[in-house]
This record gives C-alpha cells, sequence and structure tokens, in this order.
C-alpha cells in the first residue's frame, strides 16, 4: 500500500492472475484527477496503463512493476531513458488530435504565471529571468500549434515498465501544443539534480525531443522554461522571493535557439 496526498493506492491481483493497482481518492473531486483518468481511457493502452473499471473514488488500472525511467537515469543511463521517454510520447500522441472534449487548456494551467508577481528581495537576476519566462508563455500560449490530447506531466517518473513495455500513468489530462509534452522532462527525474543542470545534456534531449516530435527545437525549450518558471510559481503560493530552481530556469532560457522554426 502507497499513502499518497491525494489517493491510497494498493496493489491487486485480478482474477486472470495479472497485477492491477486500485486507487482511491481521498475526495470525491479526484484531485483535479478526473481528465488524465479521461485521457486513459482515450488511450486504450496506447504507451499507457490501461484504466480497467472506475467507480466514484475508486480507480482500478493496469499495473507496471518497473523499473521507471527514472531509475534508469539515476543509475547512469540518462539517454536511453530518453530515447524510451520519446517513445512512449510518440505511442500516447498516436491518435490523440481528435478527443480534446472535456479537458481543460494549458492556458488554464498558466494563469499563475501569466499572473507573476516577485518579491521585493528576490535576486535581480532571477527575477528577470521570471519575467522573460512569463512573457515566453504568453507568447507560446497565444500562438499554440498542433493542439492535441497531452498527457500533461510526461516525464521518467511517470513512466514504469511493465509486461507490455515502457507505460506512462498519473496523466494530468490537458488540451495543448505537441511541443509542451516533454516540457517537464527537462525537470527530472528527480534525485538527478546535476544531471538536470548539466548544460550538454539539456541540449542532447533538446535534439532528440524535437526531432522525434516533429516540433521545433526552440519552441520545446521555450515551453520547458515557462514550465520551470511555472513551477517556482506554483511553489510559491504568492510572490516569489527564492527557488531552487532558478539556476535550473536561467539555464534553459540560455540554451541556444537553433533550429527554431518559424
Amino acid at each position: 500500500m502507497t499513502d499518497t496526498a491525494i489517493a491510497t493506492v494498493w496493489r491487486v491481483t485480478l482474477a486472470d492472475g495479472s497485477g492491477a493497482a486500485l486507487k482511491l481518492f481521498h475526495d470525491s473531486g479526484l484531485a483535479n484527477e478526473g481528465p488524465g483518468l479521461d485521457w486513459l481511457a482515450a488511450r486504450d493502452g496506447r504507451g499507457a496503463v490501461r484504466l480497467l473499471r472506475r467507480a466514484g473514488r475508486a480507480v482500478l488500472m493496469e499495473w507496471a512493476p518497473g523499473p521507471s525511467l527514472g531509475d534508469l537515469s539515476r543509475t547512469g543511463q540518462d539517454m536511453a531513458a530518453s530515447r524510451h521517454l520519446l517513445d512512449v510520447a510518440q505511442a500516447v500522441h498516436a491518435g490523440s488530435a481528435g478527443d480534446l472534449r472535456g479537458l481543460p487548456d494549458l492556458g488554464d494551467w498558466f494563469a499563475a504565471l501569466l499572473k507573476l508577481a516577485v518579491a521585493p528581495d528576490c535576486p535581480v537576476s532571477a527575477a528577470a529571468d521570471l519575467w522573460r519566462a512569463r512573457d515566453l508563455a504568453r507568447g507560446l500560449l497565444a500562438s499554440q500549434r498542433d493542439v492535441i490530447a497531452l498527457h500533461g506531466d510526461l516525464h521518467h517518473d511517470n513512466v514504469r515498465h511493465g509486461p507490455r513495455g515502457w507505460l506512462a500513468f498519473d496523466a494530468k489530462g490537458v488540451r495543448g501544443e505537441r511541443a509542451y509534452e516533454l516540457a517537464n522532462a527537462f525537470r527530472n527525474p528527480k534525485g538527478a539534480e546535476r544531471l538536470q543542470r548539466d548544460p550538454a545534456r539539456i541540449a542532447a534531449c533538446a535534439d532528440l525531443w524535437s526531432a522525434g516530435l516533429g516540433v521545433a527545437r526552440g519552441r520545446l525549450l521555450d515551453w520547458a522554461a515557462a514550465k520551470c518558471a511555472l513551477s517556482i510559481v506554483w511553489r510559491a503560493r504568492g510572490p516569489v522571493a527564492a527557488d531552487a530552481e532558478f539556476d535550473l530556469l536561467s539555464l534553459l532560457l540560455d540554451v541556444p535557439r537553433r533550429g527554431q522554426a518559424a
């Protein structure tokens, strides 16, 4: 059993002997994960765990015992993990352009960053980066292209290995630009902060993921910087004064945007 802030999860055995995860949310609102469950149902197992049954606060889904792609990255196999993550993104995007009903829009998510407030004691350079990222987000949202149904939080520790291969889980479910899908992966996996801040790794992932998703490299990096800034604002819950990812935001903003399409 695993107890989280929003749910309790048990590993259970089905009648056919296969494993499954039974997730019981603590409140009937499903902690705003309802769109993610709808997204999983629409995927029907394509690159993601299968949603087997859903009733009220209880959800039964396919079990992927692991390891996670985060485990691979943390044990020296980061580029292999990055390639597997791309494979999963390509799989979950197959046929995802037409099932957008009921999903929130990326614009809803980024509302906090668009209302950015910086505290007087925030370092000047960090404040400048945050304003720059806010402006990037504003431009990106106003010019979204190739809008599809996104997992919304596709990163290394939200992909685990199972009998059917590498599978995504913990989807948020959001309507937005394809280039956003791996934006949060630049900030992951957790526990590998030095790796996240390696400029060569950032550049290599940008090359790999932009080519594999068929999106502009510069636009992917802009989304990555915007998402990093959004996470900083979410954590602050008010005017931003300090954060452990100020340096990562600076790195993401300064990666050369070569190859960016118009």
